[in-house]
């Protein structure tokens, strides 16, 4: 067969396939063998193509995968191998080859992305899958999608997730405190003072805490392993270094509503509403006494365009008082009982 973008596309196509029979899911590897049978009955070519992708597969350098890889039978069977596959690939297939053959192919990453955002703004991204993220105000994540999974992994901040459904890619959110894998849904994440929070606004989500089977190093998984808590639409849940918290249920429409205009707190403790104005305020908030503080908790929805609106009710709703010195931040303190 002669070198053709033809003959690269179907060479492709079959390690996408080859790649899933060896490395995904117990389902999704058979359902990959039992496509990859079908496609290779399909023509004489696509047949061929399935023998050079399973050649490029087995040729990947031992060196590092000896202990998972068979090596070829002979060294001139593998040279001959080789040789043939060239011929099909072409300049590019050479690359491929040099660069540790079809398993190194398999692995490379198809988009990846590096996002965030300063004080008072959002971002939308669209993925290449037509997944969409919506970033938050100061939040930074990193984007990786591969043939065979999709990750994310967030630092700092919160995003809405709408997940394009792949059931042959795994969409994994990993933060400091835990990880969450897509089971079809619309969701959010936040990682902040020092915790992550899930919630849910429609399909369902498995959750992990960090150290769990499904999250280790702080480094996504996409094993089958069942996670320990499952959310539904309009469930929502805390994990810090102590674990995961209590489920609990909100609003489905709380979930993400600073895309509209909104902060919406329901129980939250005070400073970390606070830090969460801070993501937009040019004059920053702060607790005096955050230790004397740490036990107050605030609920209400308030529209981000009126910071001073929430400053001006939180006496009313909490113990404090605000004061405010041109120049500095403005301070929450305990008002004084009488």
């Amino acid at each position: 067969m002669s070198s053709n973008p033809r003959s690269r596309a179907l060479i492709e196509k079959a390690l996408l396939l080859v790649g899933r029979t060896h490395k995904a899911t117990p389902e999704v590897a058979q359902a990959a063998r039992d496509e990859l049978a079908r496609w290779r009955a399909g023509s004489p070519e696509q047949a061929q193509a399935v023998e050079a992708a399973q050649r490029l597969w087995d040729s990947t350098d031992a060196s590092a995968l000896q202990s998972s890889v068979p090596l070829p039978g002979s060294q001139t069977a593998a040279r001959e191998g080789r040789r043939r596959t060239l011929g099909m690939l072409g300049a590019g297939g050479v690359i491929a080859v040099l660069a540790g053959g079809g398993r190194w192919y398999w692995q490379q990453p198809l988009e990846q992305l590096a996002l965030s955002t300063g004080r008072a703004q959002q971002l939308d991204r669209t993925l290449a899958d037509l997944s969409e993220l919506s970033l938050a105000a100061r939040t930074t994540c990193t984007v990786v999608v591969y043939r065979n999974r999709r990750e994310v992994r967030l630092s700092e901040g919160e995003v809405r997730f709408k997940v394009a459904h792949d059931p042959d890619r795994p969409f994994t959110v990993t933060t400091e405190w835990g990880q969450v894998r897509v089971l079809g849904t619309t969701f959010t994440v936040s990682a902040r003072e020092g915790h992550m929070q899930v919630a849910v606004a429609q399909g369902r989500v498995g959750v992990w805490p960090r150290g769990d089977a499904g999250v280790s190093d702080g480094a996504a998984s996409t094993g089958s392993g069942s996670p320990p808590v499952v959310l539904q639409a309009g469930e929502a849940i805390h994990a810090d270094g102590q674990g995961l918290g209590v489920r609990r249920t909100l609003p489905p429409d709380d979930v993400g509503a600073w895309r509209q205009g909104w902060l919406v707190f329901d129980n939250t403790p005070l400073s970390e509403a606070l830090a969460r104005w801070n993501d937009y305020v040019p004059q920053p908030f702060r607790l005096q006494d955050p230790a004397r503080l740490r036990d107050l908790r605030v609920s209400g929805s308030f529209p981000l365009r009126d910071p001073q609106a929430f400053l001006q009710g939180l006496p009313d709703m909490l113990p404090v008082r605000v004061t405010r010195a041109a120049g500095e931040p403005i301070t929450i303190e305990l008002r004084q009982q009488k």
